[in-house]
């Protein structure tokens, strides 16, 4: 079994992509909680309210810290995607973390970001522009087969 973290952008379905590709494969998949809204104020919705939006913040971020770090530290390999509309700076460090950990990185980018995340990129083991290419690497890591 190959566990999974699929960190990043939470504005398209490529997460979606990866797990419905991996159908079969002997593999199970993780990821931080991709409903916005209750990303961003789960900490004041279970600790309370705050009237300053840093500490609204601050709270939140330390409670789905606790979540990403669990889900990064029990991975095989994680997945961390880059979007085209915002800056991820969450994604950036979920690759660093994951990296200083010594798990298996993959990135996931367009050619758009080659520039940009070069020194996240020279981290990684893997870097793919699709998500396709991705349920392709699992394959091959947990098969040794190569694309059909």
């Amino acid at each position: 079994m190959l566990n999974v973290y699929l960190s990043g952008e939470i504005h398209s379905d490529w997460r979606e992509q990866i797990i419905d590709g991996s159908k079969g494969l002997n593999v199970t998949f993780n990821s931080p909680v991709t409903d916005h809204a209750a990303s961003d104020d789960c900490g004041v919705n279970i600790l309370g309210a705050e009237p300053n939006k840093f500490w609204h913040d601050h709270k939140g971020a330390k409670l789905n810290a606790i979540r990403t770090r669990k889900g990064i530290e029990d991975a095989d390999v994680v997945v961390v995607r880059f979007g085209e509309k915002y800056k991820q700076w969450n994604a950036a460090f979920d690759a660093g973390y994951a990296a200083a950990l010594g798990k298996s990185l993959i990135v996931l980018h367009g050619a758009d970001h080659q520039h940009a995340l070069k020194e996240v990129d020279a981290a990684a083991l893997a870097v793919a522009e699709e998500p396709s290419q991705v349920v392709e690497m699992l394959r091959y890591v947990l098969e040794g087969t190569l694309p059909r």
